[in-house]
């Protein structure tokens, strides 16, 4: 007897068309533009077909469960991208110079400056008085020399085309030596050779990868040797049996030879910050006093100003990186010139650390960032203390964004613990209206005042009670 052979459901037929999963998303979300509703449909279909091809989902699935699930991620998605990039966060977690969310914030007057540099016309490549073409970067230029103490400056659009233009105005086709010890990979997977091969340049590699002493870059010197390089090691630290030449040396070895020193400090402050017990190496202006004939470092980093690269230096070196073509591809557009513009004008006037966000941050006395903590932990309290165990504690935190690796900051958090598991509750928070982005430790969420902005209680304030409402936590 013929037996029909036995088919095997596919799951796969369960999932709804795009249009009526598209209709369903946007009758509960009908504020969500059409565009991004389809686009998220798209998506997360495709998704769940990948999902339900697989061996394991053999089974048909709840059809009207499986639809408000996938409207339910559909809207999720669409949120996502129609909400803008990048979004507004509340930084809690310590690093004062968090490279993932932006580094550092800009004041509220440079903000201003931007946008009246965005709104209309502007004088960026004109001399008014002669009616000719001029230079965009003349003022930024010669207010960041003043600030530095050197005889010129340059400003392109991040550190790492700073060192880029450098390497390929001094040494393209020759030699740089550069200690074992400092072929750094910062994030993003830039690493210094790397830099150096597109650049052209010969890498010389000197001493171990934990000692390098100065006669490493004597006996390395040769007749191809076009500068020396001094490369700040951002985001680690070396300890124990170490040794490293220091920039003075390096200077010394540099004047003796004829052979320019290049120092890529990667953050750099035009503040001394010394006396307030940070690392001396940090103040650039100090650096150049040493006898670096060229340093470069971030603008978006202990600067507290927008992503720039800023090189302090001799007069013929910085003239000849200025004049070099592949500057043209690395300029400041006009709205980073006018950001820039108003931090240098902050920094000559004097008023930096009281109006610079990141400053302000890295200097806050620790009894009001004790008196701040408390008050937040019993604003916390006072709504979610009967759903979680809310204090706060001293505690400590990082500079971060690369800048004095191992140097940590004295601070005091508010610690909330019991609600539920915290790494859910942390995502929930990231996923808030405005969303919180914390600290996770011994099943505890950590919310640092030292990198929270004016107003920022009130935002922690409302996402924690989103995250415990997510979390089925409050009615």
């Amino acid at each position: 007897m013929y037996r029909r052979p036995e088919v095997k459901p596919d799951p796969r037929r369960a999932l709804p068309a795009v249009d009526r999963l598209a209709e369903a998303v946007a009758a509960m979300r009908p504020d969500f533009p059409s565009w991004a509703v389809l686009e998220a449909v798209r998506r997360v279909l495709a998704r769940a077909r990948e999902q339900l091809a697989e061996p394991a989902s053999a089974s048909e699935p709840d059809e009207a469960r499986l639809a408000r699930e996938l409207a339910e991620r559909s809207a999720e998605l669409a949120a996502t991208l129609c909400g803008g990039h990048p979004r507004r966060v509340v930084n809690a977690t310590g690093i004062v110079l968090h490279t993932n969310l932006g580094r550092a914030p800009l004041a509220p007057d440079a903000v201003r400056a931007v946008a009246r540099a965005a709104a209309g016309y502007s004088d960026l490549e004109l001399d008014l008085e002669t009616g000719r073409r001029g230079d965009r970067l003349a003022a930024v230029c010669s207010k960041l020399a003043l600030l530095g103490g050197a005889p010129a400056a340059l400003a392109v659009n991040n550190n790492a085309a700073a060192v880029l233009l450098a390497l390929d105005t001094l040494a393209r086709g020759r030699e740089a030596i550069v200690s074992r010890g400092e072929l750094v990979e910062i994030g993003g997977s830039f690493r210094i050779p790397d830099i150096m091969e597109r650049a052209r340049v010969d890498l010389i590699e000197v001493g171990t990868t934990n000692r390098t002493h100065p006669s490493d870059y004597e006996r390395a010197v040769g007749p191809r040797s076009a500068l020396l390089l001094k490369v700040h090691r951002s985001n680690f630290e070396l300890r124990g049996f170490v040794a490293e030449a220091s920039l003075a040396q390096l200077a010394e070895i540099g004047r003796e030879r004829g052979i320019p020193v290049v120092e890529d400090l990667g953050s750099g402050t035009l503040v001394d910050l010394g006396p307030r017990g940070f690392p001396a190496e940090i103040f650039a202006p100090a650096r150049l006093q040493l006898g670096a004939d060229l340093v470069c470092f971030s603008g978006d980093k202990l600067l507290g100003g927008p992503q720039a690269g800023l090189v302090l230096g001799s007069r013929e070196i910085v003239e000849a990186m200025r004049r070099n073509p592949l500057a043209r591809a690395l300029r400041l557009d006009k709205l980073s010139l006018a950001a820039l513009d108003w931090t240098l004008d902050c920094h000559l006037g004097g008023r930096a650390e009281r109006e610079i966000p990141v400053l302000r941050q890295l200097l806050e006395p620790l009894d009001r960032l004790e008196s701040r903590a408390r008050a937040l932990a019993a604003r916390l309290g006072q709504r979610w203390g009967n759903t979680a165990r809310i204090h706060a504690e001293s505690d400590r935190g990082f500079v971060g964004g690369g800048s004095l690796p191992g140097f940590e900051l004295d601070s005091w958090v508010v610690v909330l613990r019991g609600a539920a598991n915290a790494e859910r509750i942390s995502k929930h928070l990231r996923g808030a209206p405005v969303p919180v982005v914390a600290r996770v430790r011994d099943d505890a969420v950590i919310f640092d005042v030292r990198t929270l902005l004016e107003g920022d209680e009130e935002t922690i304030e409302q996402a924690v009670g989103f995250a415990l409402e997510k979390d089925g936590r409050v009615e």
